[in-house]
């Protein structure tokens, strides 16, 4: 029977930040799903990550309905883990889940009409074994579907139970605006915007979208951190032969020009300056700027997830 740290507040090294202007407060560093969670990905690894995750402060779990794969996968394993381990401790997990991209054929598996959203999280909330979650998200914004009815499903959702906050993924400045608006005048406060963040892609600070949410209480999370790798020392030398970019997953070999590649070296000398690793210093970019809650990390491993953490101490 898993018994968590009894240290995973005290002694783990984590910090929190409160999320905008509510009382919620999250680890610097969050664990996301999108990746090794899967129905492909062996369950023992999947639970050993997520144990030592807890154990060591992380207690918000980022998921989505697609997550995989295969689609929903990564929510199943969630379940299991609720199962077999978290049950007794899920008063102290902030998990949140999503809605936006294909999830089921035909025209109301997608996008963000009224019937894709509680449909979907319905599904959700049957493969985690959940109630409810603490935190259900627009995942893209839907141009054709009138902001009104997504904005409403939210509202909905949160005033039936199923959800105790409500977030927006990668929307653009003048849609957050009407949606932080329409929310807050529905008593349903726009908790949190997640959005593409880290030092080769800065396009929330050049967009606008990080002094939006520092000026109106609107917590920050930050996902692609590391730009799928790019801002590791894996490609510090090239493209090594088991990589992303060289079996073109994510990452196409022109990417890696000799300008990014001299970036990348630059910007670790840099973190070996301050006894960091280039990982470690990309981490710590992003929860200097203004207005940013916290960063979503993948793992495939402990240790990948140990190095990560290390940004926050």
């Amino acid at each position: 029977m898993y018994q968590a740290a009894e240290g995973r507040y005290d002694e783990s090294g984590m910090t929190f930040e409160r999320c905008g202007q509510s009382g919620v407060l999250l680890p610097r560093v969050s664990l996301g799903f999108w990746h090794n969670f899967g129905s492909v990905d062996p369950y023992e690894r999947s639970r050993e990550i997520v144990r030592y995750a807890f154990d060591h402060g992380i207690t918000h779990m980022d998921l989505a309905n697609n997550y995989g794969p295969v689609y929903g996968s990564a929510e199943e394993t969630f379940g299991r883990l609720i199962d077999d381990d978290l049950r007794p401790y899920r008063d102290e997990l902030f998990i949140a889940t999503k809605a936006g991209y294909d999830m089921w054929p035909g025209p109301y598996g997608n996008w963000g009409s009224r019937k894709y959203l509680m449909a979907s999280l319905d599904q959700s909330l049957r493969r985690m074994h959940l109630d409810y979650v603490d935190l259900f998200y627009s995942h893209r914004y839907d141009p054709l579907t009138p902001l009104e009815e997504t904005l409403q499903a939210l509202v909905d959702i949160v005033r039936a139970g199923k959800a105790l906050y409500v977030g927006i993924s990668r929307w653009p400045l003048e849609a957050t605006r009407t949606a932080y608006d329409y929310l807050r005048q529905r008593d349903v406060p726009l908790l949190i915007y997640q959005g593409r963040l880290n030092m080769l892609d800065r396009e929330p600070q050049e967009k606008g979208i990080l002094d939006f949410c520092a000026d109106h209480g609107v917590g920050f999370i930050s996902f692609s951190p590391l730009a799928q790798g790019l801002l590791t020392d894996r490609y510090l030398q090239g493209i090594p032969e088991d990589s992303r970019m060289a079996k073109e997953k994510f990452l196409r070999h022109e990417m890696l020009t000799p300008e990014l590649l001299s970036q990348l070296r630059q910007w670790n000398d840099e973190a070996q300056a301050e006894g960091r690793t280039l990982a470690e210093h990309a981490l710590r970019w992003i929860l200097r700027q203004r207005g940013v809650t916290s960063v979503l990390v993948g793992a495939s491993s402990t240790e990948q997830l140990e190095k990560n953490l290390r940004a926050v101490r």
